[in-house]
């Protein structure tokens, strides 16, 4: 029987106005829109989409779904 207990999976979701449409260089980092934290990838997607599709019109506005388990764990 092994003892590695499986990794947590979560998934931050967050938006801002970035300083360029092609980076991930935020304007105004304090002003991020943190849209929450998921524990499975499917509903950060959907929580993405929702936020992007609201935002669709603005080129500066961008949301992204960060993966945060492989920063807490970025050995495994």
């Amino acid at each position: 029987m092994s003892d590695i207990k499986p990794v947590q999976k979560l998934f931050l979701v967050m938006g801002g106005r970035v300083t360029d449409p092609r980076s991930f260089e935020f304007q105004d980092p304090e002003s991020i829109h943190v849209v929450g934290v998921f524990s499975d990838y499917d509903n950060a997607v959907e929580a993405w989409r929702a936020n992007a599709q609201r935002t669709v019109d603005d080129a500066e506005m961008k949301y992204v779904v960060v993966p945060v388990h492989e920063l807490l764990t970025p050995e495994g």
